[in-house]
């Protein structure tokens, strides 16, 4: 190496490529654990930018967001600190699908997220792009080469790219080679990825358009207002603390005209044109998708969220669309309400380079290059909070490797967090993956409301979750135990209150004592209304008074998804060698072979969940490791 040359260079010990929500998260967790770290972004003014939606959360995706912050993570804390709206989804449903969402101020978002990494020790922001990986002699990562020629040497780096590789947006007949919003593409780094032996996907999403709301007709539509009593996302957080006053969303409704004004138009989409080859998202696609696809549908629901406390801006969520600016005036002024509206922003799509998350172990390490790491929609996932997700993962894995600790995977029956990953690490993904709640299989005990009590453990051994904090939850938990116990023992008798009290709630009077917890599991009765026949009741926090409910009303069912988890869990212990030749396992079928290879699967259990891989090849791979361990212990041996 030349004098000059090593003049070019710095050191650090983690590199993350991109500031986005899985690159803020991930160099976050790298830096709190003790590591020196550079986060790379295209313009420093957009880290943890929303460029699509101004919201965090919703369905299954709030749960997301509340397990980032039980480990440690900073998404909930940051919305917390900028929404301005929050409302509770699907609470006529069970509380296994109730969702938290609160609608951003987008400015303050990215500000406040700016803010904590440039207070965070040993983390560093660095406005470059980064166009080349770098490599030891044994192909392990080295760092990372920007498109000045500066090479940033580093022991593992994480790719969080977003959507701008190789991006392109379009509308109509409008395709520019640029990122989200305008701001540039990383048009370098796919061509380095892709010399190292990495197989890139490519795929599309979109946006709506944003309109002035100073030209909305709000008289047409209706208003969504947030809920009176907050629910914060993070567990740190009171809902006294977050009061604050709300803005509301309005809702508004597509038309036959607009459905005729796409029809019309529909051989000018670049969608239907051809002129997209990307892949787009099935649970979240373009007005022109819903038109052509649902014809007998009259009309498709439309939601005016506001940008931000900054900005007359409105986002027209479920219009997204890459029809020509014309078309999008036509079918935006078709819309009660939005008669008269001023386009800010046309809508578009954008098409991107992305990896296929096959290549990924379960700890989002390569499988074939040892330190590098990615997170988000390089992975192919889409939204924020599942970008969030990985990214906290791969930081957390990043660091861990570098100690020489074993990687936090979290299992499906743990958290959302591990059905996203083990998603996307042994499925075929054709299109961005998005996180729902019928992806869980156990999702009576994956819970928004819960997540604390199943992660914080997880986030305190890692690392991330301060002494502090991991005492009140240690008290929140002793507190809930305690309380499960006292109505499990306390009992009401017969008398004119407590018979008045069942009556004017529509139950049926007791002939006899009763235990608290048995008036809790009465449908038409809970633990909160019960507090006028309980003067015993200790003063709780409301969390606490929700769990205990909860655990009470639901108990069976929570049993009986405990005992499935125990039968999932023995699954997942069968451990497969890494180094496993499915070639020389007799009786597995050709499909099986070579779907296990591509896949490599950790376990069993993860291998059971790969199409293509029946019972009886799971039968094949368990009758295999037994005679693997009696081999290697000498059993059965003469």
């Amino acid at each position: 190496m030349t004098e000059n040359e090593a003049k070019r260079q710095s050191f650090y010990d983690i590199a993350v490529v991109g500031a986005g929500h899985a690159g803020c998260e991930a160099a976050l967790a790298a830096a709190r654990l003790g590591f020196r770290t550079v986060i790379f972004t295209v313009s420093a003014d957009s880290i943890a930018m929303m460029p699509c939606n101004p919201n965090v959360g919703g369905s299954s995706k709030g749960h997301l967001v509340r397990e980032v912050d039980a480990l440690g993570g900073e998404m909930g804390r940051n919305i917390d600190r900028a929404f301005i709206q929050s409302k509770m989804l699907n609470e006529s449903t069970g509380s296994a699908v109730h969702s938290l969402r609160a609608q951003a101020d987008k400015r303050r978002y990215s500000q406040k997220m700016r803010e904590v990494l440039e207070n965070t020790p040993g983390l560093f922001i660095k406005q470059a792009e980064v166009s080349e990986l770098l490599f030891e002699n044994d192909g392990s990562i080295a760092g990372v080469r920007t498109l000045s020629g500066w090479e940033y040497r580093c022991r593992a780096v994480i790719l969080c790219t977003g959507t701008y590789l190789r991006s392109r947006c379009v509308y109509g007949e409008v395709s520019e080679a640029t990122g989200p919003n305008g701001l540039k593409a990383a048009t370098h780094l796919s061509s380095s990825l892709e010399a190292a032996g990495i197989r890139l996907l490519r795929f599309k999403t979109g946006t709506p358009a944003r309109v002035d709301g100073r030209t909305i007709d709000y008289s047409r539509m209706e208003e969504q207002k947030g809920d009176e009593q907050i629910t914060p996302f993070s567990f740190e957080n009171t809902a006294e603390a977050l009061e604050r006053p709300q803005v509301s969303c309005w809702l508004t409704y597509t038309t036959e005209e607009t459905h005729e004004i796409i029809r019309a138009n529909i051989d000018r989409s670049p969608l239907f044109s051809g002129a997209i080859r990307g892949t787009g998202p099935r649970y979240c696609p373009s007005i022109e998708d819903k038109v052509v696809k649902f014809p007998e549908k009259a009309r498709h629901q439309l939601f005016l969220e506001p940008e931000g406390l900054y900005t007359h801006e409105m986002y027209i969520s479920g219009m997204s669309s890459s029809l020509p600016e014309d078309v999008q005036h036509a079918m935006i002024h078709s819309v009660p309400g939005l008669e008269k509206a001023e386009i800010v922003r046309n809508a578009y799509a954008i098409m991107y380079d992305c990896l296929d998350p096959a290549q990924l172990k379960p700890s989002l390490e390569l499988k074939t290059i040892s330190g590098l790491f990615s997170a988000g929609q390089s992975n192919g996932s889409s939204g924020y909070e599942e970008a969030a997700a990985q990214g906290l993962i791969a930081g957390i894995n990043a660091a861990r490797k570098l100690k020489g600790e074993a990687p936090l995977i979290l299992d499906r029956s743990e958290a959302y967090i591990g059905v996203l990953i083990d998603d996307l690490v042994t499925k075929d993904n054709t299109e961005p993956y998005r996180m729902m709640t019928s992806r869980a299989e156990y999702r009576l005990l994956l819970r928004q409301d819960n997540a604390d009590l199943r992660l914080t453990e997880y986030g305190y051994e890692a690392g991330l979750i301060s002494e502090e904090r991991y005492q009140a939850f240690l008290r929140k938990k002793e507190q809930i135990k305690s309380e499960i116990e006292r109505v499990r023992n306390t009992y009401v008798g017969t008398g004119e209150e407590v018979q008045a009290f069942l009556e004017r709630h529509g139950s049926t009077p007791l002939k006899s004592g009763a235990s608290l917890e048995e008036l809790i599991r009465r449908p038409e009765l809970g633990y909160e209304c019960l507090a006028e026949i309980d003067p015993g009741r200790p003063i709780y926090p409301r969390e606490v008074y929700e769990q205990v409910e909860i655990s009470v009303k639901y108990e069976g069912y929570i049993r009986r998804q405990m005992q499935q988890v125990e039968q999932f869990k023995k699954l997942e212990k069968k451990l497969l060698p890494e180094d496993i030749r499915y070639e020389d396992v007799g009786s597995l079928r050709l499909e099986a072979i070579q779907k296990l290879n591509r896949f490599r699967p950790r376990s069993i259990g993860q291998a059971q969940r790969i199409a293509g891989v029946s019972p009886a090849d799971i039968a094949v791979l368990l009758v295999y490791l037994e005679q693997q361990k009696r081999k290697h212990t000498g059993h059965g041996e003469r």
